[in-house]
């Protein structure tokens, strides 16, 4: 199969790195890629959104599926863009890419499916006194989501009843532009999270992938700003079979027949962002892609021809096809450019990568790129992800960190407390 996969981050890198060893893939191409996801196929100077250049690449080089990594495509509608074309998309359609396009209709399908998940309402400008008469009904803290995509930063949890009245104000007035012209209000659910990765074939199909938890704050102990993902780990301790079992029945197959039943094409990976409230699994987002840096740290635990399962689920028959996982550990360590996630600078020369042991740790480039001397260097504010296969967390975590310790570059940082939390359990 000849295949492109769409996307420039260290998601991308490891769906690279996955499926240049499935022995169904004869070529390979990223666009645009990044410094690193060339070692896996031909980098194309694409964008993902740029759905007519993509179509006329697709045309001249005969490719038969595209992948979607980032959910742009997938909610500006590439999957309908493409579905009379000879060619295969691994994603949903537009209708179902609202899962993640709009939290209100997210929270709609979940309400109208019994999924469990917050108590929530949604509000205009329109209908602002309503929304700080919600607040008033909450105890706090108070969770305030802007509707539309807003590159994860559309969400605030707010300690003040008048913070969060005025942040209410604020978003419905442009914090986020388009995005936050509603504003979904939900109460704060307390427990430990993990994501759950599901993917479908359209028809009631569907394989669970490894189960991962991820690190979203820039400063150790889940402090300071939030990122795009620090580090992952995969499996979750707390995620076991009852936990799982509880998760599929309640949250998973509602999901799929629930798709099924409000007719929305849906045929690739399902992000489930859970939270364990009292060992009762629940929905916090959907995602309607694999979801970063936990690709990274799932995709080692991926122990099946990943393309034959993307090509099934495209295709909308994944039958008895089986998604076996790696028992071992996998622990992702991101560094970042210092000053991420506010300003940073770009061009940082990136040595020492060729001296990581490869046997047990891959790295995965995300911010990276090559320059005009061809030198490897930072372009991004989440650079490389270091990971590692270990007996344990503790195992895999001291591969990472050891990685970590050989690649350089001006200002890297880096989270020393990824999964530690995990390890008590």
């Amino acid at each position: 199969m000849k295949i492109l996969l769409l996307g420039s981050g260290g998601r991308e890198s490891a769906l690279a790195w996955k499926i240049k060893q499935s022995p169904l893939t004869d070529s390979l191409f990223i666009a645009p890629g990044n410094g690193g996801t060339d070692s896996y196929g031909t980098n194309v100077a694409i964008k993902p959104t740029d759905f007519e250049a993509i179509d006329k690449f697709v045309t001249d080089n005969a490719i038969d599926m595209i992948v979607v990594g980032n959910e742009d495509p997938l909610v500006a509608g590439i999957y309908d863009y493409f579905e009379s074309k000879p060619v295969l998309v691994v994603g949903p359609s537009k209708a179902g890419a609202a899962l993640e396009g709009s939290k209100d209709f997210a929270k709609d399908f979940m309400t109208r499916h019994n999924i469990p998940t917050a108590r929530y309402r949604s509000f205009t400008a329109d209908t602002i006194e309503q929304g700080y008469a919600f607040l008033e009904t909450l105890t706090p803290p108070y969770v305030l989501k802007a509707d539309g995509l807003a590159a994860g930063k559309g969400v605030l949890i707010i300690d003040s009843l008048d913070e969060a009245r005025e942040a209410l104000k604020e978003m419905l007035g442009g914090m986020f532009g388009n995005a936050s012209a509603t504003v979904v209000i939900e109460e704060f659910l307390s427990g430990i999270e993990c994501s759950v990765f599901v993917l479908t074939d359209g028809n009631g199909g569907y394989r669970v992938l490894p189960v991962a938890k991820d690190y979203k704050r820039i400063g150790e102990g889940d402090t300071g700003l939030n990122t795009g993902g620090m580090g992952a780990v995969s499996p979750v301790p707390f995620a076991d079979e009852a936990f799982m079992a509880k998760v599929t029945e309640s949250i998973i197959e509602p999901t799929v027949k629930g798709l099924l039943a409000d007719g929305i094409t849906y045929r690739g990976f399902i992000f489930l962002g859970l939270i364990n409230v009292g060992g009762e699994p629940m929905v916090i987002e959907y995602n309607v892609r694999m979801g970063d840096p936990e690709t990274e740290a799932v995709m080692l635990r991926v122990d099946s021809d990943l393309v034959e399962l993307m090509q099934a689920a495209a295709k909308g028959n994944l039958g008895t096809l089986e998604l076996r996982q790696d028992p071992r550990t996998a622990v992702t360590v991101m560094m970042v450019s210092g000053g991420y996630p506010g300003s940073y600078p770009k061009g940082k020369v990136i040595t020492g990568t060729e001296a990581v042991n490869p046997d047990t740790t891959i790295l995965f480039h995300a911010g990276t790129a090559r320059d005009a001397e061809g030198r490897l260097v930072t372009s991004g504010g989440r650079v490389i992800a270091a990971s590692s296969y270990g007996t344990d967390i503790a195992d895999a975590l001291a591969r990472s960190f050891e990685a970590v310790s050989r690649v350089d570059f001006d200002g890297k940082y880096f989270r020393r407390d990824i999964g530690k939390d995990l390890m008590k359990h």
